[in-house]
Order: C-alpha cells, then sequence, then structure tokens
C-alpha cells in the first residue's frame, strides 16, 4: 500500500495551512508554489478538502483557503481518506467474504490487525502535533 502523490500534496496544503494557524487565508497559488504542488492539481485538492469539510474556501480579491477546523481537529487520516478513500491494505482485511480462503486463511488475523494499527496511528496524529516540526 502507498499513499497517492495527491494525498501526499493534500497533507501538505493541509500541514501549511495550520502553520498559518485558525482563519488566516492563504491563495492556492502561495500554497502551490510554497509546497511545489502543481496549481491545477491543488485546485482539485482543495476542492476535495473543502467537500470534506476540513476546508473553507473563497473567491475574490480577499478570497483563499482556510481550514474549516482548528489543526487540533483535523487528522493525517481524514485528509488521507479524504482523497484516496477508507484506507485498505488489501480485500480480506477490509470487509468479510471477500477472500475465497477467508474461512481458512492463517493470514487473515495479521491484515486486520495491521490495518487496524495503521488507521489508529493515522487517526490519533493530528495536525499541531507537526506545526512546529520542518518538512
Amino acid at each position: 500500500m502507498q499513499i497517492t502523490r495527491q494525498a501526499d500534496y493534500a497533507v501538505r496544503a493541509v500541514l501549511y495551512l495550520s502553520r498559518l494557524g485558525m482563519g488566516n487565508r492563504a491563495a492556492t497559488s502561495t500554497i502551490a508554489e510554497d509546497q511545489h504542488i502543481p496549481p491545477s492539481f491543488l485546485a482539485k485538492i482543495v476542492s476535495q478538502l473543502s467537500i470534506a469539510g476540513l476546508l473553507h474556501t473563497s473567491r475574490g480579491a480577499r478570497g483563499g483557503v482556510t481550514l474549516a477546523r482548528n489543526c487540533e481537529e483535523i487528522t493525517l487520516l481524514e485528509v488521507v481518506e479524504a482523497i484516496d478513500g477508507p484506507i485498505r491494505l488489501n480485500e480480506c482485511a477490509h470487509s468479510d467474504g471477500m477472500c475465497a480462503f477467508a474461512n481458512d486463511c492463517p493470514l487473515v488475523s495479521i491484515w486486520q490487525d495491521a490495518q487496524r494499527d495503521l488507521v489508529n496511528r493515522l487517526s490519533s496524529a493530528n495536525f499541531a502535533q507537526f506545526v512546529g516540526k520542518q518538512v
């Protein structure tokens, strides 16, 4: 499993806004330049994060992008899943009955444990934890 480039860019954009602080706006062009994200790609990412309720966007001379919630309330899991969808290591770790070998597979529990551990780790990491750290 690998986080997509789009999810990585989304994480960097939310971290950038977290460093600005709640209520402070940034132009997408500024975020794109600072974070080395293609501007057209960032526009799509910002739209998805806005739909997920993580960012607010506004147009016009005083427009820009802001966090929709405090960075303490936004988890790494929320940002990744807003872009990539639910975390899945493989089908048998996600739902029952997807694998023909599920009833007698010796690996199913390790896949389910690993997925649960990853989801728990990402959901316990909020952006306030990363604000003071260098990228």
